[in-house]
């Protein structure tokens, strides 16, 4: 008798925990639409991982008016260029990705920036289908929530670039001694070439798969800055008025 009054109270306090989680992430999501995290799990791992060492974690947020154009347009062109375009998923990619790591041993991602933001901003690196999943959950949540400028703004800023280095702005100043809106076409581009894997991808000194990536980056920028889409995320709106801003 006792065990069948144990399971009932269990499992309503366990459907209690979850409406309250869920209830609490989802609240966290809507606040991230307007405040910016104050740290990420993927940087805690970080910071775990240089301790002992002679690196820091550095990590400094920017708004996206203070970064450069060249580097928003950068990261978009090295990471997902169909970023304004899709809902979070590049079915496509995946699906050629799918192939392709059937048949070699490099395996090979399709993750959009929006799927990027995700797993960086609420989970952890690696991980198998659960984390998969909740990064699928995620991804669709901050695609209806936040919208793309908000989820571009977020990459930007909580992207490794570097080991210990998150987000654009430490990134400028540790590598060219500049503020990220200062960056200018070849640097953003360096740095959105080190994003697949910035441990290994070195910026300074530029590892040769760096720069091979590079000069990709550079002419993808030129072919993909007259798309509307793109120009829009990129660019500042004007003022109401139609002046530039003082």
């Amino acid at each position: 008798m006792k065990l069948k009054g144990i399971v009932p109270r269990t499992w309503r306090l366990l459907k209690k925990i979850f409406i309250v989680l869920f209830i609490a992430q989802l609240l966290y999501i809507v606040l991230l639409r307007w405040v910016n995290p104050p740290v990420t799990i993927t940087m805690i791992s970080s910071w775990f991982s240089l301790w002992g060492t002679d690196k820091s974690l550095q990590k400094d947020w920017v708004d996206m008016e203070e970064i450069s154009q060249h580097a928003r347009l950068a990261v978009i062109a090295s990471e997902d260029q169909l970023f304004p375009d899709h809902n979070g998923f590049d079915f496509k990619s995946i699906e050629k990705a799918m192939k392709h790591n059937r048949k070699s041993k490099n395996m090979r991602g399709a993750s959009t920036i929006s799927q990027q933001v995700a797993k960086n901003v609420f989970l952890w690196q690696h991980g198998g289908w659960f984390r998969k999943g909740l990064e699928v959950y995620f991804t669709f949540m901050i695609e209806h929530i936040w919208g793309k400028r908000r989820i571009l703004e977020m990459y930007l800023n909580v992207a490794e670039m570097g080991e210990g280095i998150f987000g654009i702005e430490a990134a400028a100043q540790n590598y060219y001694h500049k503020p990220a809106g200062r960056l200018n076409r070849e640097e953003a581009a360096m740095i959105a070439a080190c994003l697949p894997n910035p441990i290994k991808y070195t910026v300074v000194p530029p590892a040769r798969i760096t720069v091979w990536r590079q000069r990709r980056i550079l002419l993808q920028m030129r072919n993909i800055a007259p798309d509307p889409d793109i120009a829009e995320l990129v660019t500042d709106p004007k003022p109401a008025s139609g002046k530039e801003k003082p």
